[in-house]
């Protein structure tokens, strides 16, 4: 077993490995929401939104995390506000200000002429550069985002089963959804530097995705990703440690290959259970919580 634990008895990969297992449960709490209301193209479009908060703080010598903190709730405002048009739909608020925040990040880029570096490691991260002070910023993170998740449940179950129960109940749809913004924009903005913008939905959707496959209620799919995601982290560390891979990228592909092994497993599941219709019951599926 010392192909297993020598690894982590490096310092700076043992900061990887928690690092890695706090964003797991972030993303983990986050992810299920985009994955089960189809959010994924604005939390794309959030994650590149962030780059001129992080381009201008890296400029100026500020916290990076303070900036893409900044940016990406500026991008989540403006999303929230553009969606209560009546004559644009939701898709071309978000692509335009993909397209604008994006645009604006890269004239910032363009003014300093050795930002090349910064630029890379804000694409794809850097999970073993992650510091003491990192993991305490995590942490706090992901203490927010239980509170969150926690406040907000039976406002996003309803917003993400049936919008008008929402209404019906009281639950104010428009403050559920500008919380599930907030804890969107919190999970990309504490993720992007331990794996980068481009492979943050490594994490965010696809154990999500992989479970949901499988679970019944929101929680079970909110446990698995985590625990899917923790898989990931500690399986790409250790093929990136074997094999001279990225690391940040490794763990991503890996929770995106969990994703593709649960998809053929649950397709086969349900051709065995179509062949044994009479004597077996139906595949599990995923059931809208009581959110009154």
């Amino acid at each position: 077993m010392e192909w297993f634990f020598t690894p982590f008895g490096v310092s700076f990969v043992e900061r990887a490995l928690w690092g890695g297992l706090l964003v797991s449960g972030i993303c983990a709490l986050a992810g299920t929401w985009v994955v089960l209301r189809g959010m994924a193209f604005l939390g794309d479009a959030m994650s590149h939104g962030m780059l001129p908060g992080v381009a201008v703080a890296s400029l100026l010598g500020g916290n990076l995390f303070l900036g893409a903190l900044t940016s990406a709730a500026a991008m989540a405002a403006g999303v929230t506000a553009l969606s209560r048009s009546p004559r644009l739909s939701q898709d071309t608020g978000i692509g335009l200000l993909f397209v604008g925040m994006l645009a604006l990040g890269v004239i910032v880029v363009s003014r300093s002429q050795s930002f090349a570096v910064d630029l890379t490691a804000f694409l794809f991260g850097d999970v073993l550069a992650v510091r003491p002070r990192d993991l305490t910023v995590l942490a706090a993170a992901l203490a927010v985002s239980g509170v969150v998740a926690v406040v907000g449940h039976r406002g996003f179950v309803a917003l993400a089963f049936d919008p008008r129960k929402a209404q019906t109940l009281g639950l104010r749809p428009r403050l559920a959804h500008a919380l599930l913004l907030g804890l969107l924009t919190l999970a990309i903005t504490a993720s992007f530097h331990v794996v980068g913008t481009l492979l943050v939905f490594g994490l965010l959707i696809a154990p999500p995705a992989a479970v949901i496959l499988w679970a019944r209620s929101v929680p079970a799919v909110m446990a698995g990703a985590a625990l899917i995601g923790a898989l990931s982290t500690v399986t790409g560390l250790l093929i990136s440690w074997h094999l001279g891979t990225a690391a940040g990228a490794t763990i991503a592909a890996t929770a995106v290959a969990l994703f593709f092994l649960s998809a053929l497993a649950a397709r086969l599941r349900d051709r065995r259970s179509r062949s044994t219709a009479p004597t077996s019951g139906p595949a599990p599926r995923m059931e809208p919580e009581h959110a009154s």
